[in-house]
This record gives C-alpha cells, sequence and structure tokens, in this order.
C-alpha cells in the first residue's frame, strides 16, 4: 500500500481544474497523486484496527473510526457534491437507511419538531413512529407546490426529498431553505434520485445532503451504501459521532466498488436520463398510460422548478396503468426489464408500488427506472408488453 493511499486526510489528491466538467470529475474524484508500480485506485484496507504505537494521533486508529478506503471514496463524493469548495465534509454509511437515520437522530432531541414530506421514501413512516416513540413532533405536508412552508414553524429540521419517490414531484429547494433557516430550522435534501449531476441541494442552500449510494451513484445493483455530506462544523460532528456510536459503517470492499463505479457515472446518467425522455415522450401517446410523470416533460407539473435547480431530470418514469391485474399483467410481458424494486441501475427495473403498501399510489402505479439499454430496443419492449397485457 503506497504512503498516498494511507496518509488518510494528509494525503494529496490529484488536482482537477475549476472549471473541470462531470465527466472528468466522476474519473478523477477522489484519487490520490499518482505513485510509480502503484494502481490508479488504491485496493480496499481491510483492517479492525491500525499500528498505532505511542500517543493515538493520526486519522487511522480503529476501524470503526475511519478507514482509507472510505476517505478516498468521501473526497470523491464531496468533489461531486460540492465542487471546489474545502468548507463541505462527506460521510459514508452502510446503507442509504443508516445516513437518513444519522441525520435525523443526531440532530433532534425529545420536544423538536421535524417536517418530513408525506410523500417521500417509503420507509419514512418507519422512521416517524421511531422519532414520535423519542418525544419528537413530526409534521408532514406533500413536495409538490412547496406545501412544506406551511407547516415550518418552531420546526428544527426540514426533510426534504425532490424529486420525490416515487410520485417525482419537485419542490423549490432554495425557497424552502430560506424559509426554514429564517426560522431557525437545518434543512437536510435527499438526493438519491437527482444525484449530484442531476442537483447540488448544498448550493442551493441545504445544510445536508443525504443519498443512498446502493441506486445510480454505484448504478450497479451490487452494493449498500449511503453518505451524508454538508459545511464542516458542529452538525457534521454529530454525525460523525452518531455513525462512531451506532457502527452504521461500510465495508471496505463496498466502498471500494463504489469508488471505482463513480467513474461511469456521468457516462452511466447521460445515457439513463436520455432514455428515459424518450420513454415518456413514447409512454404519452398510449390512451391506457395515465399520470404520466417525468421531470424532464416540458408538459410535467413540475418542469418548470426542476429545470431552475436541476441539470439532469433522472431516470425514474412513474405512470398509472387502468387496474392492478393489467400493471402485473404489463410486467410479466416485458422482457427487457426486470420486476425489482430500487432504481438507478444499468438494468431496467419496474415494479408495481401498491404491492409493498405505503405510498398512497393507484394499484397500478408503475414506478420504472430506465436503464442503459439502447433506446429503441426499451420503448419498443415496453409498447409491446403494453399490447400484450391489453387482453
Amino acid at each position: 500500500m503506497s504512503d498516498s493511499a494511507t496518509n488518510g486526510h494528509d494525503a494529496a489528491r490529484t488536482a482537477l481544474p475549476p472549471d473541470a466538467g462531470d465527466g472528468t470529475r466522476a474519473v478523477r474524484a477522489g484519487l490520490p497523486e499518482p505513485v510509480k508500480h502503484e494502481p490508479t485506485l488504491p485496493g480496499p484496507v481491510f483492517a479492525a484496527h491500525f499500528h498505532l504505537p505511542g500517543d493515538p494521533t493520526g486519522p487511522y486508529t480503529y476501524g470503526r473510526d475511519e478507514n482509507p478506503t472510505w476517505t478516498l471514496l468521501e473526497d470523491a463524493i464531496g468533489g461531486l457534491e460540492a465542487p471546489g469548495r474545502d468548507d463541505v465534509e462527506t460521510l459514508v454509511f452502510a446503507s442509504g437507511m443508516a445516513a437518513i437515520s444519522s441525520v435525523l437522530f443526531s440532530q433532534v432531541k425529545a420536544g423538536d419538531v421535524v417536517v418530513l414530506p408525506s410523500d417521500g421514501y417509503q420507509v419514512l413512516p418507519l422512521v416517524r413512529a421511531q422519532l414520535e416513540a423519542y418525544g419528537v413532533e413530526v409534521r408532514t405536508a406533500p413536495t409538490g407546490q412547496d406545501a412544506q412552508l406551511d407547516v415550518l414553524d418552531g420546526a428544527r429540521l426540514l426533510w426534504i426529498e425532490t424529486p420525490s419517490n416515487p410520485g417525482l414531484d419537485v419542490c423549490d429547494v432554495r425557497r424552502l431553505a430560506e424559509a426554514a433557516q429564517a426560522r431557525g430550522a437545518l434543512v437536510a435534501v435527499d438526493n438519491t434520485l437527482a444525484t449530484p449531476l442531476g442537483q447540488r441541494p448544498l448550493e442551493l442552500g441545504a445544510d445536508f445532503v443525504v443519498a443512498s449510494g446502493t441506486k445510480q451513484l454505484t448504478g450497479h445493483g451490487d452494493i449498500l451504501l449511503g453518505y451524508v455530506a454538508g459545511r464542516t462544523g458542529a452538525p457534521m460532528t454529530a454525525v460523525r459521532r452518531w455513525r462512531k456510536i451506532v457502527g452504521a459503517i461500510p465495508g471496505p470492499m463496498e466502498a471500494w466498488l463504489a469508488h471505482r463505479s463513480l467513474a461511469t457515472l456521468q457516462l452511466r446518467a447521460d445515457r439513463q436520463n436520455a432514455t428515459a425522455l424518450r420513454v415518456a415522450e413514447a409512454l404519452r401517446s398510449r390512451p391506457e398510460v395515465t399520470g404520466l410523470r417525468y421531470p424532464g416533460l416540458p408538459d410535467d407539473p413540475s418542469h418548470e422548478i426542476a429545470s431552475r435547480q436541476m441539470r439532469r431530470y433522472g431516470c425514474v418514469v412513474s405512470f398509472t396503468l387502468p387496474s392492478r391485474d393489467r400493471a402485473d399483467r404489463f410486467l410479466d410481458a416485458l422482457r427487457l426489464v426486470d420486476d425489482a424494486t430500487s432504481f438507478g441501475g444499468v438494468r431496467s427495473t419496474a415494479e408495481r408500488r401498491g404491492r409493498w403498501g405505503g405510498d398512497a399510489v393507484p394499484e397500478g402505479f408503475v414506478r420504472l427506472s430506465v436503464g442503459a439499454e439502447d433506446p429503441e430496443d426499451l420503448v419498443a419492449d415496453l409498447l409491446r408488453a403494453l399490447d400484450a397485457s391489453a387482453g
């Protein structure tokens, strides 16, 4: 292992020009300075403890606190979420839920008020129940039309998810952040669906950006990972302490695989976003498809706001078929789309969201995650499955 890989936070990093594009950043993010005969991306460091004679100074002491492989990945994600800033730190976690929990439970206490989206990630109702069990008041409002503004008074923390999952509503992050912070509240934005290449919440005024790295960030459906990024200071120190206490840490292999996968993020995102728009346009012409949502469609209710704050619209398209049976037949007829949960992978997936319960969606509601297949093949498969499911 080279010195550049093991010196952790003190290691020099490959410098990027300030105007580097997304592809350059994704490919080079978090790499140490090259060392002769060493790999460009050092291999994962598997260590529960580190050699530590004398006083315990330096970044690496025990495997639950820090790991050189995490450090490189954290630098890489930070370079995408907040390029050019040295006042932002990033922490990686074992899953997106671990990252979500770290922010919520490290920042609030009994008697505080938290505002959550009523149409967000399916597990948020479980989070709400746990917060309430700890004596935290939870208020909810929909993502669309910035409805969370109406319940902000007295809040300690505002949680935003935009675009929302699975309904794909979008809210004005800057407007909500300014309103919340004027009332003394912290603001966290779930950036899972957009990814850092689609949206940078910290630039829009958020205190925290939180995401699952399981989905499009890594894109291969083989890693559970999450992260939190925010300005260096007391709030992020509390998040780091929570990670240490709970032990919600990623394995070094997962962290290394995630860093490897970042190199293709821009390629994947551009392909998937462009194909998602073509899919949405094709579905728009089908009479059995209702409630079609994709922020990239010019006539989508969220398009105007999304165009102001997003650089890419995401790879998820949602729509409703006439019934549960019709949706199930449609999913069964697909050949290039796997019936699976989650989203953002290079292989297209779709599911009838109502099968899980918890989402306020019609029985025939379908969430489609567009992968990296040839657009013509994917569109043809979707239209053929719609025809086949009509009987």
